[in-house]
Parts: C-alpha cells; sequence; structure tokens
C-alpha cells in the first residue's frame, strides 16, 4: 500500500511540475537565455501573497494553458516577487537581487508591474493588470517588441 502512495505522489508531483510557470528569478540567467534564444524577456514584479491584481493577472493570464504554451516558445519570464507573508518570505539572496530589480526597472513600486524588454535589459514597454484574456495579453506584451 506504502508503494502505491509513493507512486501516486510521486506522478501527482511530476505533472504539477510539468504544468508550472516556468519562471527565471536570476536576470542574469534570463538575459542568458533570451540571449541564446533572441527572445525578449518579460520581467513581473508581484506580491504574490498579498497583491489582489496580482493574483488576478495570475489567474487569468500567467497559470492559463494558452499563455504558457506561447510563453514557451516566445518569452523569457522572469518573476520579481515581494511576499509579505513569513511562510512564503525568500531566501534574503532572491530578496535582494528582487530589490535590485525593483530599483533599475520599478522605481515606484506598483505591483503588478510588468515591463518588457531585450536580453540587455533596455525597455520595450510597461504594463500592469488589465481584465484581459490571455490571447489579448499576449498581444499588448506583443506591442512593445520591436
Amino acid at each position: 500500500m506504502k508503494k502505491y502512495i509513493v507512486l501516486l505522489l510521486f506522478a501527482v508531483a511530476s505533472v504539477s511540475s510539468i504544468t508550472a510557470q516556468d519562471w527565471n528569478t536570476d536576470f542574469t540567467t534570463a538575459k542568458k537565455l533570451a540571449k541564446t534564444n533572441d527572445l525578449p524577456i518579460i520581467l513581473v514584479f508581484q506580491g504574490s501573497d498579498w497583491c489582489a491584481p496580482c493574483i488576478k493577472l495570475d489567474r487569468a493570464v500567467w497559470s492559463t494553458d494558452e499563455f504558457k504554451d506561447y510563453a514557451e516558445e516566445h518569452y523569457v519570464m522572469l518573476q520579481a516577487d515581494f511576499p509579505r507573508r513569513k511562510n512564503n518570505a525568500l531566501p534574503e539572496e532572491q530578496l535582494s537581487k528582487n530589490k535590485a530589480l525593483a530599483e533599475s526597472y520599478n522605481r515606484q513600486g506598483i505591483f503588478p508591474f510588468v515591463v518588457v524588454m531585450n536580453a540587455n535589459g533596455e525597455v520595450y514597454g510597461e504594463t500592469s493588470y488589465k481584465k484581459l484574456s490571455p490571447k489579448e495579453y499576449i498581444e499588448e506584451l506583443n506591442s512593445f517588441i520591436k
């Protein structure tokens, strides 16, 4: 019986990791991937456990299969999360990286805030939460790319 439970847990974990959004959390890595694959970077500033519009954007766009399938081929996704709850606290190193990104790209502290940029970190455009379908949000992001 234990063997079946372990197998079931492994199967569930495998499926959930397959469907999870492939978020980068390191800007240097994201830039290398973007340069290697000639893709733009989509940098998302969010407060995953306190920001209602961030949570809505995640549910309506980032977590949808339509967006994930498109993003996998067309973007390098970079996340700068700023959770507030203790149980969601980031390691100090990651928090420092996110703060450095905010200093460069989100000085006003807007959440959610989405920055579309090239592999060198040059900004094409910025947006935030909008009540759009995944397809419409993709069109919005692509409208910035030169």
